[in-house]
């Protein structure tokens, strides 16, 4: 290689800095840290889901990419969204094993975040109260609403681990700030 260019004269396509050399790549583009501090892996991924956002306009695409890029870099279970059709809130793009299709307004976890208008955090998904068992495999849950341009729930991002207890309130900021990337484009 002289110059940039390897004998047949095609340029390298990705340069990577060495401050880049700890970080895990996903995709061409996307990048976080091998770290289990959350609250860095959500700092590094928001920017990039922004960018990512910023040059699609097709919805269901992008949640798609952004249910990859949260299950990818967190490890969960399953990740998710539920969009508000009629009078229930119906599945849309996610990442993990099959899923509940349709859930009305007043059931489980889901139903608690679109009625309340609040993030949820269920620390034992077997002591809440109507929890939906899409899989048996789901032992703490959080959900978040997403609210349209004129403030109405458009739907719900759903993530669920197999690991008891395992969200907290750097998930719900985090996570919020991902929903408001949404809420910009929807």
């Amino acid at each position: 290689m002289k110059n940039g260019k390897c004998k047949a004269g095609i340029q390298r396509i990705f340069h990577f800095p060495l401050s880049v050399l700890h970080f895990k790549l996903m995709a061409e583009s996307l990048a976080f840290s091998k770290t289990s501090d959350r609250k860095v892996i959500y700092h590094e991924l928001v920017p990039q889901i922004e960018s990512l956002v910023a040059g699609e306009t097709d919805l269901v695409a992008n949640l798609a990419n952004i249910t990859a890029i949260i299950k990818e870099a967190f490890g969960f279970f399953w990740v998710g969204f539920y969009l508000t059709k009629g009078n229930q809130l119906v599945l849309n793009a996610f990442q993990g094993t099959l899923a509940c299709t349709r859930i009305d307004f007043d059931k489980g976890v889901c139903g608690r975040a679109y009625t309340t208008r609040e993030t949820v955090i269920v620390p034992n998904v077997e002591e809440f109260p109507g929890h939906i068992a899409c899989s048996f495999d789901s032992k703490s849950e959080i959900v978040l609403p997403i609210f349209d341009k004129t403030g109405e729930v458009f739907g719900v991002l759903d993530v669920d681990s197999d690991k008891l207890d395992d969200f907290s309130q750097t998930d719900a900021e985090g996570l919020r700030k991902v929903v408001e990337i949404i809420e910009r484009i929807i």
